[in-house]
């Protein structure tokens, strides 16, 4: 039986897509079925992997509204064992149009439940807010991986997502889990960097994965060619960290 993890924080920039993308790649290559289902209209992870946004006519919109069934929505990425639900700048729409809905924070997970027997791993790639998508996504998911970058304002916020997350639990899932925190966008040679790894440890302690994600040209690079870091550039420190991470994931799992 798959799981279900949502990749989510509702703070930018924080590397919320360069993780979904490429954890998506990494456990693919570790053999395993993943899907990766892309919440954010802005559609990044749909382009990382590969898919053109503009021929995209099926997706996490028509998944949401219950027009297409998620077999219907799921297209072939360019990573070995990896699919992917892609998304279009009209799933903007979507908040608006579910507002009205019975069970609307339900939509997703009535839609996507039954695909838990055919992948390992499905992972959603949430828009940075915490509005109607995302809390369908936390709705959705058996977990939740919150990355966070090695940054000043990286701790800003995350009380307020945290909070958000109990409030899922407490009346949509109570079965919702943590499954990390990930440091991204490490520098080891700035201090604030360094700082910030400490003081997320210290207050998190087993929360927080072991794998940090470090700062990387490469990694920046993969998107602009559609290519996942495993496909752009396998010997890259990004590329390790993110092996590094999906084993970690496998190894928590007992896979």
């Amino acid at each position: 039986m798959g799981k279900i993890i949502a990749i989510a924080n509702q703070k930018g920039g924080v590397g919320k897509t360069t993780t979904s993308v490429n954890l998506a790649a990494s456990l693919g290559v570790l053999e395993k079925r993943v899907l990766l289902i892309d919440a954010d209209p802005q559609a990044n992870a749909t382009s990382g992997l590969g898919v053109d946004v503009e021929t995209v006519e099926i997706g996490s919109y028509q998944l949401l509204e219950h027009t297409c069934s998620a077999e219907e929505c799921i297209i072939k990425a360019n990573s070995p064992n990896v699919d992917i639900i892609p998304s279009h700048i009209d799933l903007v729409a979507i908040e608006i149009e579910l507002v009205d809905k019975e069970e609307r924070e339900y939509m997703l997970k009535k839609a996507i439940t039954h695909l838990k027997s055919a992948y390992d791993y499905i992972l959603i790639d949430c828009a940075p807010s915490l509005g109607l998508i995302t809390l369908n996504a936390l709705t959705a998911a058996d977990a939740v991986i919150i990355p966070i970058q090695c940054e000043y304002f990286a701790l800003e916020g995350l009380g307020k997502l945290l909070n958000t997350i109990k409030s899922v639990q407490k009346i949509h899932n109570p079965e919702l889990d943590i499954e990390g925190l990930l440091l991204t966008m490490y520098d080891s040679r700035l201090r604030l960097s360094n700082q910030v790894v400490e003081e997320v440890q210290k207050h998190f302690d087993e929360m927080v994965f072991q794998t940090i994600i470090q700062r990387n040209v490469r990694l920046g690079e993969a998107p602009s060619y559609g290519e996942s870091i495993i496909k752009y550039d396998v010997s890259s420190k990004g590329a390790s960290n993110y092996l590094s991470l999906a084993k970690e994931i496998i190894n928590k799992n007992g896979d």
